[in-house]
């Protein structure tokens, strides 16, 4: 074929790039062709923004009781395995199909046309995720703001919104080493602090009935929505400056509440339950279950946010080396935050004379309760406490990045001629659009449609995307395609991707991950969150239901099923990649 004329954007993924390097004639694959769409700066930018976006939340609040309550260390046997089986081979096939196309979660489906259903699904899926994501966020911000005080306000009883149950668990008596009263019967300030005044449940008779807006949730919800687009404002020339900072300083405050934590007394303890083998569980099929689970949505495959990151890299950037370097990190720093937690529930047990067990929580109840909790128990408690909610919140900004990321990217590089000229303009309405639809999670019963949004938004639809994006790779592109064309542009050898082939030959893994619905989800939320799954999980689905036709400049109709492989069907592709430049460089 003949080299492109005047091509000064970084070019998708089209027939040419797809064929043997005998086949591709003079086409030079070291031109920059996306100026216009815009690249990383520099690599390292792509691999800490890739770094942040796995290291989140979940690291801090999921890991560590996951691990103590499915055999303590004997856990870190199943969930390294499901690491090097599943986690390595799905993220670098998702990488590839990113950097290789450089295109996002809509537009890279030009390969086959028929799965373009899986990029819908994505689009959905970090939508929904997204906006209730940055209301944990907001939690984060309140917290933060009140960690701003000489006394902490979750440290005493007495307050307007605390009750008669609260108890101020400062250690047992003298003498017999019993706790004053039965603490089933009893709340903690902290616990109070949480519902009765953060969230105000009791506002609310449930999901139905969710009350009145908390004007200071909504203001902590409308900070968080702008300094999300104030750091993607540029793309990710902006956002791959963030992540110098947000991706690096959470390390160094784990260490510091690491350090601080191991010399407390106590912290032994809480340590040796965390990392105790019991290896007993791992005869159980749950705790296989809950390592897979763990590392699926740890390393956030299947949303589109790798897939976006890696559309603005270079094309021989050596994702190969970066998916170690990210995945391999991402488990050390889950295994790190576990020792960090539980050295300082170790030091809280201690202190009220009840066994670890007892103060262990996972999710929002360790970050909001039970570790502010523990906080006040230590010498300059504002400090320590502020040093943790800020921690959340660089960890939790880095993966609301690469959610809005991918949501802007994907329409944009649908109508390029449109949208791409008025980028920042789009991402301030896709904020301010999130933000009136997450408004409804700053109500009294806010917390009844955060859960329900968290269980069904991202669980099956997740593994339908999944499932389908390995069927593409494996049935249409072909291993082939990526072990003939790919791999050599990143200078690695073929037989070095041995998870990949097994694992997108068998792509049902995923598939027996179970669903566990909430506590609240009964009647009609139950029905709505089923909805709301079955949304994205049938959005695959509704792009087989016949062939993919285009039309060329010239009235010519081409077109093909998209079920056969991409060497087959280049034709037709290659004639909608064409108008996809045309239209490019048009606009410039």
């Amino acid at each position: 074929m003949k080299k492109l004329q005047g091509a000064h954007l970084r070019k998708p993924v089209t027939p040419d790039l797809l064929m043997t390097p005998s086949d591709q004639g003079d086409v030079d694959l070291d031109v920059d062709f996306a100026a216009d769409r815009g690249n990383w700066t520099g690599k390292l930018d792509f691999l800490l923004s890739c770094i942040g976006y796995c290291v989140g939340l979940g690291n801090v609040w999921r890991f560590p009781y996951r691990a103590y309550t499915n055999g303590g260390g004997a856990f870190l046997v199943p969930y390294f395995l499901m690491l090097a089986i599943c986690g390595i081979p799905l993220f670098f096939l998702e990488l590839s199909l990113g950097q290789f196309s450089s295109l996002g979660p809509l537009a890279v489906w030009k390969i086959s046309p028929l799965f373009k259903g899986a990029g819908a699904a994505m689009l959905l899926i970090v939508g929904l995720v997204a906006i209730y994501y940055n209301m944990i966020i907001a939690y984060v911000l309140f917290y933060l703001f009140a960690s701003l005080t000489s006394d902490l306000p979750w440290e005493h009883c007495g307050n307007w919104w605390n009750t008669e149950r609260c108890l101020e668990h400062r250690g047992p008596k003298e003498g017999n080493g019993a706790l004053p009263l039965n603490l089933s019967s009893t709340v903690s300030p902290s616990e109070e602090y949480w519902s009765r005044y953060v969230l105000h449940i009791q506002g609310s008779q449930g999901i139905g009935q969710p009350g009145e807006i908390r004007w200071n949730l909504c203001l902590c919800l409308l900070l968080a929505w702008v300094i999300v687009f104030l750091c993607i404002l540029k793309g990710v020339k902006s956002s791959g400056k963030v992540v110098y900072f947000t991706a690096t300083f959470p390390y160094l405050i784990l260490l510091m509440l690491l350090v601080r934590g191991v010399t407390l007394p106590g912290a032994w303890k809480g340590i040796q339950f965390y990392l105790t083998p019991q290896f007993h569980h791992l005869l159980s099929s749950k705790v296989w279950i809950e390592a897979a689970l763990q590392i699926f949505y740890s390393l956030g495959v299947g949303f589109g946010g790798l897939l976006t990151f890696a559309s603005y890299n270079t094309f021989h950037q050596n994702i190969y080396r970066d998916t170690f370097i990210v995945t391999v990190g991402n488990a050390i720093t889950s295994i790190l935050a576990g020792f960090a937690i539980f050295s300082v529930l170790g030091y809280m047990s201690q202190e009220l004379g009840v066994p670890v067990d007892q103060v262990a929580k996972a999710g929002p109840g360790l970050a909001f309760v039970v570790y502010p909790q523990a906080m006040t128990m230590l010498p300059l408690s504002p400090f320590w406490s502020f040093l943790f909610f800020f921690m959340l919140l660089t960890l939790g900004l880095d993966s609301q990045f690469a959610f809005l990321e991918t949501i802007v990217t994907a329409v944009t590089d649908e109508f390029p001629y449109y949208l791409r000229p008025k980028k920042a303009v789009f991402s301030g309405l896709i904020c301010v659009a999130m933000y009136l639809m997450g408004l409804i999670l700053t109500t009294d019963g806010g917390m009844y449609w955060l859960v329900l949004l968290d269980d069904y938004s991202a669980s099956f639809g997740l593994m339908v995307v999944v499932i389908t994006t390995c069927l593409a790779v494996t049935r249409v592109y072909g291993l082939a395609g990526i072990q003939h064309r790919q791999v050599p542009a990143l200078g690695v050898r073929q037989l070095s991707l041995p998870c990949l082939g097994r694992a997108a030959r068998h792509p049902d893994g995923p598939a027996f991950l179970p669903h566990d619905p909430s506590w609240h989800a009964g009647g009609c939320a139950s029905r709505g969150g089923f909805t709301l799954g079955a949304a994205s999980a049938s959005q695959p689905a509704g792009y087989r239901l016949g062939p993919i036709t285009g039309r060329e400049p010239d009235g010519h109709v081409c077109g093909h099923t998209g079920w056969e492989p991409v060497t087959k069907a280049a034709d037709g592709t290659y004639a909608q990649i064409r108008r996809h430049h045309q239209l490019r460089e048009h606009g410039h």
